[in-house]
């Protein structure tokens, strides 16, 4: 899910009255390129609590070093102000297993981050998720039930041994379990490149789950296979909407999951912004689409995203493709450069955004008066074979660059 609002005023920001683009907001209009569930009506409410950010600090101070605060890049300004590491999934995986000082390890993201987190920490610590419902549309597309399903298809089909499964990081506890049952392992934006090479390196054939843009965009552009050898699964019909000869050829099987946000965006977007802004450097997430990535003139996770934008000459311009958190947060840092939003409609990830100043300090307060609330525990089982494929994503080799 992603939410819309209008932007408020920024430095350098190209903001809708100044934007050559003709802007979408708050859900006034529909984009009918943008892909199916994602449009968004409302805006996020401000705190209402004026004292909120006092109060965050006070308790903060109060805990010190028991707490551990990990903020995802897209989150809100009034969050990522008290993180003690921001990041990409991958940098907040590994912040999180090399955190064993900390007694509550506070994740700002979603749901299936501070699973990770849980897998990663050792037993005398709680990780805490201030918001609940702070959850992940992408991860959600793919259930336990329905991946053990396509298993089974492959296995009666003499795949399966063929096959090493990789799911991204935006996936539930069960789905990495799945991943290290079977011989996988997990991956980010940051090193999808470097584990499908070593996938590749052991066996013919890819499952990659459950965002099939990422794992398209890898396969095609980073380890130079055809559009022909990847096929979708579509998990509502018989077979995954495949052939058993389709299968068979295939060397990337790819979930038919998506972001959200990064879905939104379109080739239309980035003909639009270069026809109205000459000069323009395109710059995107690996998550969008392959007519998005593919006429773009950067591509990269979160981490790169932001090195591209720090390493780039002052006078510049920039559209981006991300999730607006970011962009705006870019636009203020990078003063020098002009800094614009790639698509139509100005949205944010409304999941991520639960997590806001109220929650946190809610926690916090919570946590220093010794009360704990909003524990994420991963069952037993589920944990052990989930934290085999983690770990073999934080042990991949690096003989290949990362999907930078």
């Amino acid at each position: 899910m992603v939410s819309c609002e209008t932007l408020p005023v920024s430095t350098n920001f190209v903001e809708p009255s100044q934007s050559p683009l003709s802007l979408l907001l708050r859900g006034k209009d529909t984009d009918l390129q943008s892909e199916r569930g994602v449009s968004c009506p409302g805006e996020m409410p401000a705190a209402s609590d004026p004292d909120l950010v006092e109060r965050a600090k006070k308790a903060k101070a109060q805990l010190g070093n028991r707490v551990f605060i990990l903020g995802h890049h897209y989150q809100r300004d009034e969050v990522i102000q008290f993180a003690d590491v921001t990041g990409d999934s991958f940098k907040l995986a590994q912040k999180a297993a090399d955190s064993p000082e900390s007694e509550f390890i506070v994740f700002c993201g979603v749901h299936f981050m501070a699973e990770s987190a849980d897998i990663l920490t050792s037993e005398n610590q709680k990780v805490i998720l201030p918001d609940l419902q702070a959850g992940c549309s992408m991860a959600d597309m793919a259930n336990a039930k329905q991946v053990d399903d396509a298993w089974s298809e492959f296995e009666k089909l003499g795949i399966a041994d063929d096959i090493i499964p990789i799911t991204y990081m935006n996936s539930t506890a069960a789905i990495k379990a799945f991943t290290g049952r079977n011989g996988g392992t997990v991956c980010t934006s940051s090193n999808a490149k470097r584990a499908m090479s070593w996938a590749f390196a052991q066996k013919s054939k890819i499952f990659f789950l459950p965002d099939q843009h990422l794992g398209r965009n890898t396969a095609v552009l980073d380890l130079g296979l055809s559009l022909d050898d990847c096929v979708v699964w579509d998990q509502t019909k018989p077979l995954g909407g495949q052939t058993p000869e389709s299968l068979k050829a295939a060397k990337v099987i790819l979930w038919k999951g998506h972001c959200s946000v990064h879905g939104r965006f379109s080739k239309q977007n980035v003909i639009d912004v270069r026809n109205e802004i000459p000069g323009v450097n395109v710059l995107v997430h690996p998550e969008c689409k392959h007519e998005v990535v593919s006429n773009a003139d950067y591509v990269g996770s979160t981490e790169k995203i932001i090195q591209v934008l720090s390493d780039a000459p002052a006078g510049t311009k920039w559209a981006i493709g991300t999730e607006l958190n970011l962009v705006r947060r870019l636009a203020n840092q990078f003063k020098d450069k002009q800094i614009t939003y790639l698509d139509k409609t100005v949205c944010y990830c409304s999941t991520m955004n639960r997590i806001d100043l109220p929650h946190l300090v809610w926690i916090l307060e919570a946590l220093a008066d010794g009360r704990i609330h909003n524990v994420i525990t991963v069952d037993e089982q589920v944990s052990k074979d989930a934290k085999v494929a983690l770990d073999r994503m934080l042990d991949l080799p690096a003989t290949t660059a990362p999907l930078d």
